[in-house]
């Protein structure tokens, strides 16, 4: 069967992108920190990550330096990131089931109990949500930085909640960086990089909604440039804690 995603790898620049970041993740994980001690810095990565991404969908990123995290968004976020070791596999495995946990976890806040892990309404909304898990589970072959990019492409565009679209976009992205083994230990935060350039980030991720070859190319370069700052972010965290 012909991989669907496989023209996306002809796309100009697409290509050079996926090489670039696919590098940039190889060297973080030789780092010296992220041989045996790589679970404190995938633990810090996963705060990082969460803290931007709450941060994207208007939340207040700070943590409170006693008691218990009330903001809605940064509190989703940050039960997400505890709970994305044993997601992992439920993602590859069911990726409809994980989505539902994604959702329950970064809106119990932000929504009524009975729309938690529940799409919105709409025959076009669940088709696209099926197709999209059929590539999940095992339906292209692409490399890992080409399917995280559509997953968190197609997501923000759906848009398939109430609330925390974002939050759940981001995390599924994250999931699939962990599954396809791009990543496989969590120590990128290209959630920082998003955050950082919240405007391109919006624009670019308009563009993929488009179908355009343009739109499409501009998105996944995107998120590749975002694997590689990620990378250096992760690199930053692993300096740290060999100096300290």
């Amino acid at each position: 069967m012909t991989d669907p995603l496989a023209p996306l790898l002809e796309l100009p620049g697409v290509e050079e992108a996926v090489h670039a970041a696919r590098e940039s993740v190889d060297s973080v994980h030789g780092h010296p920190a992220n041989r045996r001690g790589w679970p404190a810095t995938a633990a810090e990565a996963s705060v990082r990550a969460a803290r931007a991404s709450a941060a994207l969908d208007g939340g207040d990123p700070e943590i409170p330096a006693a008691g218990e995290v009330d903001e809605p968004h940064l509190a989703g976020a940050l039960r997400i990131a505890e709970s994305l070791g044993t997601l992992v596999p439920i993602w590859q495995r069911a990726p409809m089931q994980a989505l539902a946990r994604l959702h329950m976890l970064a809106a119990a806040d932000l929504t009524d109990d009975e729309e938690l892990g529940r799409p919105r309404p709409g025959r076009g909304i669940s088709r696209r949500l099926d197709l999209l898990a059929e590539l999940v589970a095992g339906g292209t072959s692409v490399p890992g930085a080409v399917l995280v990019a559509v997953v968190h492409g197609e997501l923000l565009a759906l848009s398939p909640f109430r609330a925390a679209n974002g939050v759940v976009a981001r995390a599924a992205a994250r999931l699939t960086t962990i599954g396809t083994g791009l990543d496989p230990k969590g120590l990128i935060v290209p959630e920082v990089f998003y955050l950082r350039r919240s405007d391109r980030y919006a624009e670019a991720a308009a563009g993929f909604t488009t179908g355009t070859d343009e739109g499409l190319a501009g998105w996944i370069t995107f998120c590749c440039a975002a694997v590689e700052a990620g990378a250096r972010e992760a690199t930053g965290i692993a300096e740290a804690v060999l100096t300290g």
